[in-house]
């Protein structure tokens, strides 16, 4: 009993610690630009395909992990210079539309430039070993998938709490008019946060391919609905909030993974969408809110 108590928080920790680091990236933007950035799954299938063309080569895959990140930290950096910065004076509306349209042009040309099948990615043996402590069998990348969100966490939580550059994101994301009137550079900031954004989607697309082991154009489409759902059940406004919704959501999955009948395995994603909703009809704003009040840029 308690070897499966532990298996089940050894994998919902490590589940909801991916999904936490999906909904950061995806509320870290929105904090500051109120800019739900749908384009941002596309930023993780950036950095499969990097996996899958550098990986063939004699390359170590350290580093071409390493080269993976950098490219999806470089395509949202490129993605807030040449796509959001133009329309960010705009209405909510077509930013959100400005973003639908850099999703499906990222995926049309994973289409027709790479190829519409799923490409096997070379992953390291480490991804795929399993190891037994005291009767527990524990999957290797399980626990290289919490050790290193656990690390990257802490280390964005030492950033924006103990860097000049992390407070005026913090408060950014806070009262972005406000900031700005401080004498805080807003295209500084705001790139910032596109590139942290950038470098979570790098480091989810690392495990979130080791786990399944091949890259697709739509690989994207599952990571950025967890990360939607988790942001608003822990609360949009709040990047503490996000991790929350991540965990939160971490939980729930592995947990109707076992507690579902066999044949009901197939509706865990009906579920745990009827779990949400149950759970904002009495938290419509999220579970943690915001102190202050917002304003568009």
């Amino acid at each position: 009993m308690f070897n499966e108590l532990l298996q089940f928080l050894i994998n919902a920790l490590s589940l909801g610690s991916l999904y936490a680091l999906m909904a950061l990236g995806l509320a870290i933007v929105y904090g500051i630009l109120r800019l739900v950035n749908f384009a941002y799954g596309e930023l993780v299938m950036v950095g499969g395909y990097t996996l899958l063309v550098v990986g063939a080569g004699p390359w170590p895959w350290l580093g071409v992990a390493v080269l993976g990140v950098g490219m999806a930290v470089l395509t949202s950096l490129l993605l807030e210079r040449v796509a959001f910065r133009p329309v960010r004076h705009a209405s909510p509306n077509t930013m959100l539309i400005t973003s639908f349209a850099v999703s499906a042009l990222l995926q049309n040309a994973a289409l027709l430039f790479v190829s519409p099948r799923p490409r096997a990615v070379r992953i390291p043996a480490i991804f795929n070993e399993n190891f037994t402590i005291g009767g527990l069998l524990i999957s290797q990348i399980n626990l290289l998938t919490l050790v290193v969100c656990l690390a990257l966490l802490g280390l964005l939580t030492l950033f924006l709490k103990r860097t000049l550059l992390g407070m005026a994101l913090r408060a950014a994301a806070d009262d972005f008019t406000m900031t700005r009137l401080l004498g805080v550079r807003a295209n500084g900031v705001i790139a910032t946060a596109f590139a942290i954004s950038g470098c979570l989607a790098g480091v989810v697309s690392l495990f979130w391919i080791g786990r399944i082991g091949s890259v697709t154009p739509t690989i994207g489409l599952t990571p950025i609905l967890i990360a939607f759902i988790a942001t608003v059940i822990g609360g949009m406004e709040s990047l503490t909030g996000a991790v929350v919704g991540g965990y939160l959501l971490g939980f729930l999955t592995v947990g109707l993974q076992l507690l579902l009948p066999q044949e009901l395995l197939d509706f865990r994603q009906a579920f745990i969408f009827g779990i949400v909703i149950l759970m904002l009809l009495f938290r419509p704003q999220g579970l943690i809110q915001a102190g202050a009040s917002r304003e568009k840029v």
